[in-house]
């Protein structure tokens, strides 16, 4: 059913039960309804249009015709799914309401909450026709004046998002799925309750968080306390809260629930330099240091998954890295013999906003893909933020790739193809793992697959990240904290009740995470004043052959000749030349903020859009951009008489950092020059309709294939982000894990040319 004939459908319905109930007498609940069915017709005929016009023009920012997918169709389709929905439901009043079996307040209650959303999703409608009206030709993301973004965000979170975490919770996504969301919103609002009572995260039982009876009974209640939360309560308590899948019975019912690997062991990798030889010439070397970044030298954590028990993997020297976890690690089950050492190599980065989990809690679907691959998998426990905020993390997991190409005897494998595999976060390291790889001149990974990657780390606005606002998962106060943290600003949380709830041992860790909090924006704020004197120099044209600081490795990147990375200027760097380390960066006309690099070429301004589309996107954008919609107000969007649900919880503490490091290639990859994506493997990236990350992996693969370079993206429809970790759930997250699988052998094992078939001679 097309959008109208839908729209007209629900309007006419609502009249007619609008109709019947103003008919019941002067009753509470007879009144509600019929005030209900009127709030529903005039929302659906606001929002039609409005739907219209994005839909209009949405296959303009699609990666190509076989892919149709971006934000703005991401909304279209929620939105429809809500009118659906409403469709469904005064169908069933208009035919049952006149039985006395009838269920009067629980119809109501169920249509009053669809309408709330309805009345949101006309904001979040009428905030993308906003977005594309202001925003520069082909772009998903806002790039213009920084004050327009802070002011649209601040607008932004006063709407109200409880509605759609009771009764309407995750009704965009596969039915399978809602009541495993269900489950975890109830378990997010207990496990609130415990937070607020001095509990931390790993001492509160696995039963205790889903028993909390008044939540599950009451929805409204849930959807209220659930935005209270995800509002009001720091990355500490979603640090706790993401890691309940590593508490030890959560942990082994998903291990029994998953495939039976012979090796799962957790190594300690020393921090202690090595050379790697160059691609461009393996005589020559370059060092690769351990990491260094805010805590100096220290071990990597890493875990090695294998099916099959493959030469290598017994032996002392890697026995020696072995670190102690409990019972776990090599499971001796009865195998005819020793395998021999495999051709692939898959190498691991976990998601979890750069601040929660371990390659434990990634485990279960990491040993189906040891199984289905054939291949063993190095899975990195990097350190995570705001204790380790950037660049610790990308530090330790190009260390820790390096050392696994170096020995990857021990690890099982011959090290033909090597793929770098990744989720969220962890796609995002992927990506820059790569990039940091090229610039060292060393051996990239034959390829990466990336799902539902983070590439843009900068606070902007794009139309898929509007679906915050109602994404259980992935709320937009929840991505900047996250984000925030690990860029090294946490921000300080001033409610005395929130403080009280981190405990003695909490209020220590929050005043030590303050104090290099202080200290590293200081150094930003000393950083970016040299950006903005900087901004009215020219660029030198040759750094100087001998620096007295050490330079970062995105520094030494950007001040290569234009063209791939690896060149002979290359070769001769060395460890003193690529230590990354946000602490020296004392060369300003070298950072990689935006505004050096602003889009000085053509092929910078316009890189994100084909140009037949160009006149094409002007003219839809003009045909409903007026004078009025194109001035900074943000609430000019709305038409008059339209005013959404604001948020009644009160103060909201989310942090809109805006320090230059987020606009880092190595922090955000869609912001690296043209040179540097050059340099990058082929990648495979599998996204989610519904994910407010949509757009980074759509203007990602948009951006990798107007350079040339080779890139797959796939969608799935109906899945929340961190599908992955659902694998087992239902049909629809194992198809769609079963697709990053196959992404992954493409790597692994690349289609060769076609074998021309030899003619037989037909017998004598």
């Amino acid at each position: 059913m097309d959008l109208r004939t839908m729209t007209q459908s629900l309007v006419t319905l609502a009249e007619d039960n609008m109709a019947f109930f103003s008919g019941q007498g002067p009753g509470e609940t007879a009144r509600r309804l019929s005030g209900v069915f009127a709030g529903i017709r005039e929302q659906a005929l606001g929002l039609e249009p409005a739907l219209g016009r994005l839909l209009s023009v949405a296959h303009l920012f699609d990666l190509d015709a076989e892919t149709p997918a971006n934000g703005y169709r991401s909304l279209v389709h929620t939105a429809r799914c809500c009118l659906a929905h409403l469709l469904h439901k005064s169908r069933y009043v208009a035919s049952n309401r006149r039985s006395i079996f009838f269920r009067t307040s629980h119809n109501l209650a169920e249509l009053e909450a669809y309408l709330a959303a309805l009345t949101q999703l006309r904001a979040l409608a009428y905030y993308a026709q906003r977005l594309l009206a202001i925003n520069r030709p082909g772009r998903l993301f806002f790039e213009g004046d920084e004050g327009v973004t802070a002011d649209f965000l601040r607008e932004y979170v006063t709407l109200h998002k409880g509605c759609f975490y009771g009764r309407c919770l995750g009704f965009q996504f596969t039915p399978a799925i809602r009541p495993f969301l269900q489950t975890i919103s109830i378990g997010l609002v207990s496990f609130g309750e415990h937070y607020k009572r001095n509990e931390t995260g790993l001492s509160v039982t696995a039963s205790s968080l889903f028993t909390s009876g008044r939540f599950a009974i009451d929805p409204e209640l849930r959807g209220a306390e659930f935005e209270r939360i995800i509002q009001n309560l720091d990355v500490h308590f979603w640090k706790a809260f993401w890691n309940i899948t590593e508490i030890e019975v959560l942990s082994s019912l998903a291990n029994m629930a998953s495939a039976t690997v012979r090796v799962s062991r957790l190594l300690s990798l020393p921090p202690k330099a090595f050379e790697m030889p160059l691609t461009a010439d393996p005589k020559l070397t370059v060092t690769i240091s351990p990491p260094l970044a805010h805590t100096g030298p220290g071990p990597v954590l890493v875990r090695l998954i294998s099916y099959d028990l493959r030469e290598g993997q017994d032996s002392e020297e890697l026995s020696s890295l072995v670190k102690a976890e409990g019972p776990r690690g090599l499971e001796l089950r009865p195998r005819p013999q020793q395998a021999p050492r495999s051709a692939s190599l898959v190498v691991h980065i976990h998601g979890g906003g750069f601040v929660a989990q371990t390659s434990r809690s990634h485990e279960p679907y990491l040993k189906s893909w040891a199984q289905e691959l054939g291949a063993p998998i190095l899975s990195i426990d990097y350190s995570l933020a705001p204790e380790a905020p950037f660049p610790r993390a990308l530090e330790e997991c190009f260390y820790a790739y390096c050392w696994a190409v170096k020995h990857c005897a021990l690890l099982g494998s011959t090290g033909e193809r090597i793929c770098l595999a990744g989720d969220s976060a962890g796609g995002n390291l992927c990506f820059t793992v790569s990039l940091r790889a090229a610039a060292y001149g060393v051996r990239v990974p034959d390829g990466i697959m990336a799902a539902y990657p983070a590439t843009m780390l900068q606070s902007a606005a794009s139309p898929s990240r509007l679906l915050s606002l109602m994404d259980p998962l992935l709320p937009l106060s929840v991505l900047s904290k996250c984000v925030s943290a690990y860029a090294g600003g946490e921000m300080e949380d001033h409610s005395a009740s929130d403080q009280k709830a981190l405990g003695m041992m909490g209020l220590v860790r929050r005043d030590t995470a303050l104090l290099l909090r202080d200290l590293r924006l200081g150094a930003s704020s000393w950083l970016n004043s040299f950006l903005e004197l900087s901004g009215h120099r020219s660029q030198p044209s040759l750094v100087p052959k001998e620096e007295p600081m050490r330079r970062s490795v995105s520094d030494a990147a950007l001040a290569q000749p234009e063209g791939p990375l690896g060149t002979d200027s290359l070769k001769n760097l060395t460890l003193h030349d690529l230590s990354l380390s946000s602490e020296t960066q004392d060369t300003p006309e070298l950072s990689l903020s935006a505004e050096t690099l602003g889009p000085t070429t053509p092929s910078a301004v316009n890189f994100l859009f084909r140009p037949e589309d160009a006149s094409e996107e002007a003219e839809a954008r003009d045909k409903f951009s007026t004078k009025e919609e194109k001035v900074h107000s943000v609430r000019a969007a709305f038409p008059e008489g339209f005013h959404p649900r604001r948020c009644s919880q009160g103060a909201i503490q989310m942090p809109l950092y805006s320090s230059p490091i987020v606009k880092n290639p190595f922090m955000s990859p869609l912001l690296a020059p043209d040179s540097m994506l050059q340099t990058l493997p082929p990648v495979h990236i599998v996204a989610c309709a519904l994910d407010p990350m949509l757009d980074d992996s759509v203007m990602f693969a948009r951006r990798l294939r107007s350079l040339g370079q080779p890139v797959t993206l796939r969608v799935v429809e109906d899945l929340p982000h961190g599908f992955l970790s659902l694998a087992a759930l239902c049909q629809e997250t194992g198809q769609a894990t079963a697709l990053c699988v196959d992404r992954i052998r493409l790597v692994l094992n690349p289609p060769g040319p076609a074998v021309p078939a030899v003619p037989t001679t037909p017998p004598v």
